[in-house]
């Protein structure tokens, strides 16, 4: 029902910094979103979450470097990153978690197609 569309990945040196976007084809103002990455041969894991009330989460390797924000109005979430370390590398994939329509189930959630990120050294 929800389309996630990634953008801004690319190349950077170490050190640098990238900011990506996460549009959405529907309204988000209840939803929580997210950002999470994937290594080659690796999980998937959490980088930052927003609540629809705007409180945030980060993943320890990303708190005091990115920064995760929403614009309800543009239907769009953000991550700005900075001091990009090469172990950022990964693809990154933006997420919209809502409640279940049905009681007692857990969320659904929806997935973008991801953006790549490479940091080299």
């Amino acid at each position: 029902q929800v389309q996630l569309v990634e953008s801004g990945g690319g190349l950077v040196q170490a050190g640098g910094s990238l900011t990506l976007s996460c549009a959405a084809s529907a309204n988000i103002w209840s939803f929580s979103m997210g950002w999470y990455r994937q290594a080659p041969g690796k999980q998937r894991d959490l980088v930052a979450t927003i609540t629809s009330g705007g409180a945030s989460n980060y993943a320890d390797s990303s708190k005091g470097r990115f920064t995760i924000s929403r614009d309800n109005a543009k239907n769009t979430v953000y991550l700005q990153m900075n001091s990009l370390k090469p172990s950022d590398t990964a693809v990154y994939y933006c997420n919209a978690q809502t409640q279940s329509p049905l009681p007692l189930l857990p969320p659904v959630n929806y997935w973008g197609q991801g953006t790549q990120v490479t940091v080299s050294s």
